[in-house]
Order: structure tokens, then sequence, then C-alpha cells
């Protein structure tokens, strides 16, 4: 029987991206594990997005795509709650070896994460029309 770490693994697919020797651990981080976690997770995102726009009275349908743009950014960065929710949904996706790495440098982790999210929702906007 697998293990939950090797299900994870498996079903989350190859990395994405392009690591050398030259990598930082947070791209080698980003390229093993964020990326395939946010390609696997997508269509939660954008469920999650869709609803979080309806409960704030739903003024993110009424913008001109530009504005879409800046309110999705400052959705993810301001709204601290939202955030969060966000980044357990990537983090419940992590394997118990990657937890202990995102824990030495959650901060910078987090950053990734979220400007990948920020730029993988924009480039769907026509998702939430």
């Amino acid at each position: 029987m697998k293990t939950k770490d090797e299900v994870i693994l498996e079903i989350r697919g190859e990395s994405i991206g392009v690591i050398t020797d030259l990598s930082s651990t947070e791209e080698k981080f980003q390229n093993l594990t964020l990326r395939p976690i946010l390609k696997f997770q997508n269509d939660l995102f954008i469920e999650v997005f869709k609803n979080y726009a309806l409960k704030q009275k739903g003024t993110f349908y009424t913008l001109t795509p530009e504005k879409k743009m800046v309110y999705i950014e400052n959705a993810i960065q301001r709204d601290i709650k939202f955030r969060n929710s966000l980044k357990g949904i990537v983090i419940g996706m992590f394997t118990i070896s990657e937890y202990k790495e995102y824990i030495l440098n959650s901060s910078n982790i987090n950053k990734r994460m979220m400007n990948l999210l920020i730029e993988r929702l924009k480039s769907q906007i026509q998702l939430f029309e």
C-alpha cells in the first residue's frame, strides 16, 4: 500500500519549470512543489475566487478587465483571511518533507506562492465572467 506522501506526489504530477544546479532552494521548491500544486488545484482556486468575489457584494463582476486584475491582486495581498485560506489549499497538498522544507523559509515561499497564484488567476480572468 502506498503512503500518503507517495499518493500526493503521484497525483500532482511532474515538476514544472527548469531546475538547474544554479537554482536557489526557493526556486527548486517553486518548480518541484508549488507549480504542480497550483496546476492540480486550479479548478478549486477558480471556484474559491468566484465565491470570494460574490461574497464581496459582486463588485468584481462590474469592473473593467484592467480593474479586475488589480482586484485579484488586492484581494490576495490585502485580505489576510482569504490569503490564509488559499495558503491552506496549497499546504494541504505538501508531503511531510515538503512541509518541513516550507517551515524553514515560509515567508519567502509564501510570497512566491501568492505571486504565482495571482498570475495564474489573472491569466484566466475570462473564466470569471
